[in-house]
């Protein structure tokens, strides 16, 4: 990989020399107060391979503050190549148009539901000034649902991708109506070829063993700047795209639109810039992009693999193309559909210190989807950290290792013990989990739980219970007053990042048992009824309905200091369901001594499992 990347900066230099050359050539701009209509002009753009050809365009008149940067030309366009692709087609955006000689702008808007052999044009002066913006800058997006306006689309073709792959991204990003093409390489991508005016070019989301990207066409080059697309692609502001060469293999015509089919070939620069006038870049430069390493092993088949590829840095974009790369990778790897168990382990490292990365274990099983399921958490977590609350969080790398079988690796808790049953706090009790595990031999598992040092005197009620599963009075809670995932998310808090790095990794995993203390009689919702101790959110807005929202102490809502969450895991080679309690009387050491000596043998405790099967907590969950 090193040695290509070598390769082709030596021919990224050879051709910014010859294009140092041209450039001293540069082209006239013809200001929008020249242009009359009636005027008659040429523009350039690429329909086969990366051959430039022509067409005609006669201009009908201006409209003035028409676009998101200012003024817009509208222009007619003609010619054999026009009735070939039946009008513009998507990727033709950005190609140039000139009058007398000097570049006017680049094609870049139609109307909706017209004859698509009219369209508007985005000035170059507009265009050239996206080279002078600040590299920071946010600038809300231009909705071009306000006005019958609207950009021409820009194609994204997917090289690498299975669809089911790009539904599920399709499925995230739905704001952006992305609707991508699968296409083929060419021969010679590997291969850096020069940007000119009518070039195709691609601004790449995704490069490596899979490619990701939109393909427009190049409107002017002035030494190492380019300008391409005359509209906003997804009006990211300062963002890094990665700069492509592009190959045409045909013009598609359906019944919504025609549209340019295209490779997405050598990595030749970086787009910085996408707003109104269009997407900026420099040829020769890095985009350096978040590497994402992949590797998922068929248990059942032996079939294994390892994709690496880069992904753009954005809050948005990074969770769902780094969880749609792995995902592509689980289907293409085991190559089925349907349920099974999937085993993942994965970092994330930190741009800014190894003490700020994320490394995760865990167990997921699925009946109908176990390629889905197997994505989820690393979407989740990545979306955290990119919006968290306290740091800006630059990702150096992702990692993933997924294993997956179709077998069912579950296990059920059918019976727990304990003793002693009085304890003064600061004591170890000793439990004994039996567990079903899915058509299988019981096994039995011994584990510890230590009283906390401040554990008040009286009834201490511990969970026994998968690392999966809600205490059932817990679940029943959230159905009494219809606690959505999304209202409980917004519950949770954290000091700091450090307090937030440390709830996602200690966050409990499927395939543990956990030992913990259920709180009593402590409400998520003040209802004016419970008259137990409640924990009042601090710095939260109320959510509909409008009683006062609280919180137990323990981890079911994963918030509260370290100290606050007693207790005690222990991993299995198993999805763990099921849960029950134990009551366990707290006394000081006299009395216990007193206790233990009255009960002697009875000394041991039988945890109580928990009724409701996991079937019957999931409906109870979705009601």
């Amino acid at each position: 990989m090193k040695k290509l990347g070598y390769l082709r900066l030596l021919a990224v230099t050879a051709i910014l020399c010859s294009m140092a050359t041209a450039s001293a050539m540069a082209e006239t701009f013809m200001q929008v107060g020249e242009i009359r209509p009636g005027m008659t002009g040429y523009a350039k753009t690429v329909v086969h391979g990366r051959q430039i050809e022509t067409f005609p365009v006669e201009v009908l008149g201006i409209m003035k503050n028409g676009g998101p940067s200012g003024d817009l030309i509208l222009a007619k366009f003609s010619g054999p190549l026009m009735e070939e692709t039946g009008g513009i087609a998507q990727g033709m955006s950005g190609s140039p148009v000139y009058i007398d000689g000097k570049l006017v702008g680049a094609i870049a808007y139609g109307w909706s539901f017209t004859n698509s052999r009219m369209g508007m044009i985005t000035p170059i002066a507009d265009m050239v000034k996206l080279w002078n913006d600040p590299t920071k800058e946010e600038i809300p997006a231009f909705n071009a649902r306000e006005t019958s306006l609207i950009p021409i689309a820009t194609p994204i073709m997917a090289s690498g991708f299975e669809p089911v792959s790009m539904d599920w991204m399709k499925e995230k990003l739905k704001a952006y109506n992305f609707e991508p093409v699968d296409t083929a390489a060419a021969g010679d991508d590997g291969t850096v070829f020069p940007l000119e005016a009518g070039s195709s070019v691609a601004a790449a989301f995704v490069d490596g063993d899979m490619r990701l990207g939109a393909i427009g066409t190049v409107t002017y080059v002035d030494d190492k700047n380019i300008v391409a697309f005359g509209h906003p692609f997804l009006k990211k502001g300062s963002i890094n795209y990665f700069m492509h060469n592009a190959y045409i293999f045909a013009i598609v015509n359906n019944l919504k639109s025609s549209f340019k089919l295209g490779s997405i070939g050598a990595e030749v620069g970086k787009v910085d810039q996408d707003r109104g006038a269009g997407i900026a870049g420099e040829f020769g430069a890095v985009s350096p992009g978040i590497p994402v390493t992949v590797t998922v092993n068929d248990k059942d088949t032996g079939r294994s693999a390892t994709k690496h590829v880069k992904i753009i840095e954005d809050n948005e974009l990074t969770p769902v193309l780094a969880s749609t790369s792995v995902y592509n990778t689980v289907n293409k790897t085991i190559d089925r559909t349907g349920g099974g168990t999937a085993t993942l382990n994965y970092i994330i490292r930190s741009a800014d210190g190894r003490e700020k990365d994320i490394t995760r274990h865990n167990m997921y099983y699925s009946e109908d989807n176990i390629n889905e399921k197997s994505i989820d958490e690393l979407y989740n977590v990545l979306d955290i950290l990119k919006h968290n609350e306290f740091i800006d969080y630059p990702i150096l790398s992702v990692a993933m290792d997924v294993s997956l079988t179709q077998a069912k690796q579950s296990a059920r808790i059918v019976d727990a013990t304990a003793a002693p049953v009085v304890v003064s706090p600061g004591d170890t009790i000793y439990f004994k989990v039996k567990l079903h595990p899915y058509r299988g031999e019981d096994e039995v598992r011994d584990m510890t739980f230590t009283v906390p040092k401040d554990q008040p005197l009286g009834d201490m009620i511990l969970e026994v219970r998968g690392g999966g599963i809600t205490p059932l009075p817990y679940l029943i809670e959230k159905q009494r007053y219809n606690l959505t995932d999304e209202i409980i998310e917004r519950l949770r808090t954290y000091k700091d990042f450090t307090d937030l790095k440390k709830k996602i990794e200690a966050e409990d995993a499927n395939d543990q048992i956990v030992i913990e203390i259920l709180e009593q009689n402590v409400s998520m919702v003040n209802d004016g009824k419970t008259k137990s101790s409640k924990v009042k959110l601090e710095g939260k807005e109320p959510v509909e309905p409008n009683e006062d929202l609280v919180k137990p102490k323990k981890d079911f809502l994963k918030d509260g200091d370290d100290e606050g969450n007693v207790k005690s895991v222990l991993d299995t080679p198993y999805i763990i369901k099921g849960d029950g309690q134990i009551t366990i009387k707290v006394m000081t050491p006299a009395k216990r001594d007193a206790e233990i000596e009255k009960r002697k043998k009875n000394s041991e405790g039988k945890v109580s499992l928990t009724e409701s099967s996991d079937e019957e907590k999931d409906g109870l969950a979705k009601k």
